[in-house]
């Protein structure tokens, strides 16, 4: 899961403080996370639970490799440290996401103005921007994790230890890094309003995934659509696991360009160096520190560079 969408829509955006600018799903999202991560805390609540940490010392065998039928699912659950650490996150990102709304918006609307197509004006353009939309953020979320910048940006979600309903908050600070890759929308026709749709859809859809609670859907399902079972893969510090199922909606993505792989090993979740903090701003901005401590060090521009944009732990070759 990524950043959400800034809250804009069409000429709405010209009217009200962008504060009010919220749709009835907006409004109705907060009682409904409220309520859900209630009724999953409830569901798991007597379950048996594994231990953080459990995986610490785990070998490559027993992190990686296949095992049928799959290791059986036994959630960790909530803690509460890590829970008010997701909220605030997710309280930041609303509110940079307010705060960049003009620019954001405006920046849509030129391109919207420049179009080369209107294939966004036809009457099936929410399904046909769902789709789009989609197939985008597989490549957003990929690069993400492709390039170092990036993925300072996105780490911020991957940084808990943890798997629930509330790791679906914990969103990063800076967006600006990674709308450039929606603005194709715009040229090809589609309206910031019909955007903004989809993009929370999007986003709403990917909130579910983020459980314990629920093991496999149907197989028809979890041939097609992104489900439980593969975000939790995404999740992974498992070595086979690591840069694999990005998808939001639909899972066809990563099994047709390549980076597809089922849940089977139990998922060790977090980073492969966790930061071991529930500060937020060090959650935010601990990668963006790290990068910034590598260039000053680094001999030269192209080291400089590389530390920036090249894969995330990249490092010069020694001479």
């Amino acid at each position: 899961m990524t950043e959400p969408a800034p809250p804009y829509g069409g000429d709405v955006a010209k009217r009200k403080p962008a504060a009010l600018q919220l749709d009835t799903l907006d409004k109705l999202a907060v009682p409904y996370f409220v309520v859900t991560m209630a009724a999953e805390w409830w569901v798991l609540r007597h379950r048996p639970k594994r231990t953080l940490g459990d995986m610490i010392d785990a070998s490559p065998d027993e992190l990686s490799g296949t095992q049928q039928p799959g290791d059986p699912l036994v959630p960790l659950g909530f803690e509460r440290r890590d829970t008010v650490a997701n909220l605030s996150m997710l309280a930041g990102s609303v509110a940079v996401g307010i705060a960049l709304m003009g620019p954001h918006t405006r920046a849509e609307q030129f391109f919207h103005r420049h179009r080369v197509s209107n294939l966004g004006s036809r009457r099936t353009k929410l399904v046909t921007a769902l789709v789009l939309w989609d197939l985008l953020y597989y490549w957003e979320h990929r690069w993400m994790h492709e390039v170092r910048l990036f993925w300072a940006h996105h780490v911020t979600h991957h940084s808990s230890e943890r798997y629930n309903l509330s790791t679906a908050l914990r969103q990063p600070w800076s967006p600006f890094l990674v709308w450039w890759v929606f603005w194709p929308m715009s040229l090809l026709g589609y309206d910031t309003a019909t955007i903004r749709k989809a993009g929370q859809l999007n986003l709403l859809y990917q909130y579910w995934i983020h459980t314990e609670a629920i093991d496999r859907l149907p197989a028809a399902a979890e041939r097609v659509l992104n489900t439980a079972s593969h975000h939790r893969v995404h999740h992974g510090a498992n070595q086979q696991y690591l840069d694999k199922n990005y998808g939001g909606i639909l899972i066809i993505w990563d099994k047709l360009f390549g980076t597809f792989e089922p849940e089977v090993r139990r998922v060790k979740y977090g980073l492969t160096k966790n930061i071991g903090t529930h500060n937020p701003l060090r959650i935010g901005y601990h990668e963006f520190i790290g990068i910034a401590h590598d260039v000053r060090r680094a001999d030269g521009w192209r080291d400089r560079f590389g530390y920036v944009f090249r894969h995330p732990g990249w490092k010069p070759v020694a001479p």
